[in-house]
């Protein structure tokens, strides 16, 4: 237990005295150290947070939060199904979909494509396109129209804008005299929408489920059902709980399992660079070693004397780990505090950098962004803590054990 006086004398260390400026001010340098490092990883963390979240929205944008089909793709009792899921307490809405791969073609130009068939009034539910239009109206989607919503680069790729004809061929062929040949459907461009995520902006078309289903020769099934649910980070259990319920026939499968690849790269990503930066704290905390190391050399005489009037060598251990330790937790608290307010105004910061040095630091034309995106998580907050506050606490116990073993008599021998 550390006793008072201990804690007095420990404090008194960290301030200057008499010729001890150059030890008080190597330990401001050790403390504003802690201070920029811890302050370095609640920004950088936050404003990946800020990035994979806004990823996130995007891709989501476009994938349901959990998808109920089968193995087969063919769900023929779709109605019955969504029945049993609407009893989940976390599915908010659902939407039935035909899905199929087609080649799109106008004029000269082709380009391969994934087409989803929806009830835009449905769809709306568990999807963002109707709020990403750029061009057109999702709910100009009519069954028996045959009209199509493209995505921006496919529209582009292939010259499209609203009111423009569209050929789409799939794969299942038809019979005819001279073999087989693929079929296709000439549908109407009424709407071009833009999600911001090339994957889904450049090889995804929307029909109507009627239209779909009779182009690729599904009349009474769908696809699958499409779930939205209150709580996205609850989709893995939610996927499993609905599995359960429905049944081996049935598959379902949430968010992360449509992009796993992606996700597992924004993870490691946040993990790789935890890592990274946290070395540039333990930097920070060998400067409070080597200052307590400076302090205990230039204080042999003080700890002489504290041990000729009793002093335990364990309560000198407590005096320098009472020092370093002090260091520590004000570097990190002040580091938190500097870190949670530029993260929250990281954005504010940004521009104004910008405008003083005219320049922008993220082309909305390259990345789909114009700005910087930040989420401060208190997992991580009290993470980064921890970690800091723990290295601070191994970083004391070399000097201190250092100052415990120094002999009254070798000390006093020159003095």
């Amino acid at each position: 237990m550390i006793r008072p006086w201990e804690v007095a004398i420990g404090l008194r260390y960290t301030r200057a005295r008499r010729r001890s400026h150059f030890i008080s001010f190597i330990t401001l340098v050790s403390l504003v150290g802690v201070t920029l490092s811890v302050a370095a990883l609640i920004i950088v963390l936050s404003v990946m947070n800020g990035f994979g979240k806004e990823l996130r929205t995007r891709i989501l944008g476009a994938v349901s939060h959990v998808t109920i089909t089968t193995d087969r793709g063919l769900l023929t009792d779709w109605p019955a199904v969504a029945e049993k899921v609407k009893t989940h307490p976390q599915v908010k809405a659902y939407a039935p979909y035909v899905l199929g791969q087609a080649m799109l073609a106008r004029g000269s130009r082709a380009q391969g494509a994934f087409v989803r068939g929806v009830i835009p009034e449905q769809e709306s539910k568990v999807a963002d396109f109707g709020r990403k239009m750029i061009a057109g109206s999702f709910d100009d989607l009519k069954p028996g129209q045959f009209g199509v919503v493209v995505g921006s680069t496919l529209a582009w790729k292939l010259d499209l804008a609203v009111g423009s004809q569209v050929s789409l061929m799939v794969p299942q062929g038809q019979a005819t005299p001279v073999g087989m040949i693929p079929r296709y459907k000439r549908f109407t461009v009424v709407g071009i929408y833009r999600l911001g995520h090339h994957e889904y902006d450049s090889a995804l078309a929307l029909t109507h489920i009627d239209d779909a289903a009779l182009l690729y020769r599904m009349p009474n099934a769908v696809s699958g059902l499409r779930l939205k649910l209150d709580e996205l980070d609850s989709a893995p259990y939610v996927a499993a709980e609905l599995a359960n319920l429905l049944g081996p026939t049935y598959r379902a499968s949430d968010w992360a399992q449509e992009q796993p690849a992606f996700f597992r790269a924004l993870k490691m990503e946040k993990t790789v660079m935890f890592i990274i930066l946290m070395l540039i704290v333990m930097v920070a905390m060998f400067n409070v070693v080597s200052t307590l190391v400076v302090i205990v050399t230039e204080k042999q005489a003080d700890i002489a004397i504290l041990r000729t009037l009793g002093a335990t060598p364990r309560s000198i251990l407590s005096v320098f780990m009472v020092q370093g330790t002090v260091v520590s937790v004000l570097g990190t608290s002040l580091g938190v505090l500097l870190g949670v307010l530029a993260a929250v105004n990281v954005q504010a910061i940004v521009q104004g950098i910008e405008k003083l040095f005219r320049t922008a630091f993220i082309a909305p034309d390259v990345y789909f962004i114009s700005f910087l995106p930040s989420e401060v998580l208190w997992t991580d907050i009290a993470m980064i803590s921890g970690a800091s506050l723990m290295l601070g606490f191994l970083s004391t116990l070399y000097p201190a054990w250092r100052a415990s073993k120094i002999q009254p008599a070798e000390a006093l021998r020159y003095e």
